[in-house]
């Protein structure tokens, strides 16, 4: 009996709890929301966060995003004004800044997706059409500096009058005419990538590699141009330092031999009979050896000293 009694109250409380939180909702910052009834919009859009309350199980809460949300497009190729055929990456963002008009013009974020694909992809194509490869792939007519030595110019094809910069200025213009009426305020788009197609994309790497070619022979000119300066100035300073080793080892050498005559010199004044004697024994030999024959005369004064030399 006691369980019996117990089941109407949970069933009850159930109940409350379905309906509470049927009627009861919450908004964060993060949102806005638009209440719908049977399918048509009540009341004003609620754009601040808070607790709120509307009728149970006839009432619809549509949430929304209020940050900035981010479309991607797909590549798409549209050919420059001078011919050329390109693969063109665009990207954007852009936010809900009207609930109501967006759930009654496009309902989700995927049918917007899909109304921005149309704008921006028509907006972008427009404005490629209108402009050269050189302008839509640059933005300033700066040159561009390969290196400290030297400064290369890269070939003119062009002078850059807007940019890829501004292009992407003007295609959001042109874009954001048509995004009022979905609700939605485009705030930015930007070309992602640039790509040629693939017939001339082979033709632009075989430039490009021929150009780096280029480039690294002049590299190469210039460094044996460097080597042979820097060889020629080591040869320079290596016989600069060689004449400079020489003259001071003459100077050493010549000093040392006149020290050397001098020391001589005062050690034979003492005895000249004895220098004499040393020096004739030198001369001896540098001139006889042990099969020479010798022939003297009486009045020979290199071999006196032979002659005085008793035999015994």
């Amino acid at each position: 009996m006691r369980l019996e009694k117990w089941i109407p109250i949970g069933v009850g409380i159930i109940i409350a709890i379905i309906i509470l939180s049927s009627t009861f909702y919450i908004v964060d910052e993060t949102q806005q929301v638009v209440i719908t009834e049977f399918g048509q919009p009540v009341g004003k859009p609620i754009t601040r966060a808070g607790l709120y309350v509307k009728k149970p199980f006839i009432q619809k809460v549509n949430r929304f995003e209020k940050r900035l949300l981010t479309w991607d497009g797909s590549p798409t190729q549209i050919p420059t004004k001078d011919k050329k055929y390109i693969w063109v990456d665009t990207t954007a963002r852009w936010k809900i800044v009207d609930p109501l008009k967006f759930l009654q013009s496009v309902g989700s974020e995927r049918e917007a997706h899909a109304r921005l694909d149309d704008i921006i992809d028509s907006a972008t194509r427009d404005k490629i059409t209108a402009h050269s490869l050189y302008e839509i792939v640059r933005n300033t007519n700066r040159e561009f500096i390969v290196s400290e030595v030297f400064v290369q110019k890269e070939e003119e094809t062009g002078e850059v009058l807007k940019g890829r910069e501004r292009i992407s200025r003007e295609i959001l213009k042109e874009a954001a005419k048509l995004t009022p009426q979905y609700g939605i305020e485009l705030v930015d788009v930007r070309i992602k990538r640039l790509n040629y197609v693939e017939e001339v994309r082979q033709k632009v790497y075989a430039r490009m590699i021929s150009e780096r070619k280029r480039v690294a022979e002049q590299y190469r000119s210039e460094g044996q141009g460097k080597k042979a300066g820097i060889e020629g100035m080591r040869e320079k300073e290596l016989q600069r330092i060689t004449s400079e080793a020489y003259k001071r080892a003459q100077i050493i050498k010549g000093e040392a031999d006149a020290k050397a005559t001098r020391i001589y010199a005062q050690a034979y004044s003492k005895d000249p009979e004895f220098y004499s004697f040393l020096k004739t024994l030198e001369t001896y030999t540098r001139t006889l050896s042990g099969d020479s024959v010798i022939i003297l005369t009486t009045d020979s004064e290199l071999y006196k000293y032979l002659k005085s030399i008793k035999v015994k």
